[in-house]
């Protein structure tokens, strides 16, 4: 170890030679991801989630279905996304299938860029909308026992609406005569009692 010299090279710098494919390769590792993710639009009645899963697994594997339904009534909204396992096969399906003729309607398909992205775009995804839950809530609440100072406050609405109505007969010359609505606001209902006698 004692005999080596070091030597400072003062000419021109060394080129090393490399390996060119491994530098092509690196190339293709620097590029950024691309979206595996389309949005389809214009969806006609009757092209569901099964329909639609049926008709796009030609192109691909599909990993996420979802179509975009009402909460109330569970009726499509007429919009969907449909994520593929490969990025490639979304952009085939985005250009081949955008204006595509459906059941009378033009499908409008387009690749969602990975910066579009919502992060509740999934939930719900490959499962079937239930709607009656949300249904059944509002029938209830709409149904429900009004306390006497929601009875008295809904019936003077009433009859303020009434009494713009009929000033807007008389604004009109029309002479018309119809019950008035009374502010009668029930006390609170009775109990019974049953005797085991």
């Amino acid at each position: 170890m004692a005999d080596m010299e070091l030597v400072i090279h003062d000419g021109p710098p060394v080129k090393k030679k490399g390996n060119k494919k491994a530098k092509r390769d690196l190339s293709v590792l620097d590029h950024k991801p691309k979206s595996n993710v389309v949005y389809v639009g214009r969806i006609p009645h009757g092209f569901y989630e099964k329909q639609m899963r049926g008709f796009f697994e030609q192109f691909g594997n599909i990993s996420k279905l979802r179509i975009s339904r009402s909460r109330k009534t569970g009726k499509s909204r007429h919009y969907g996304f449909i994520q593929f396992e490969v990025p490639e096969v979304a952009e085939i399906v985005a250009e081949t299938m955008n204006n595509y003729l459906l059941f009378e309607s033009m499908l409008q398909v387009k690749l969602v860029p990975l910066e579009k992205h919502h992060p509740r775009m999934w939930v719900g995804a490959n499962r079937v909308y239930q709607p009656g839950k949300i249904a059944l809530k509002n029938r209830l609440y709409h149904n429900r026992v009004r306390s006497p100072l929601e009875q008295k406050k809904l019936l003077r609405g009433l009859v303020k609406k009434d009494k713009v109505r009929r000033e807007k007969l008389k604004a009109a010359g029309i002479d018309y005569e119809y019950p008035d609505i009374r502010l009668e606001i029930p006390g609170k209902p009775k109990k019974i009692v049953f005797s085991d006698d």
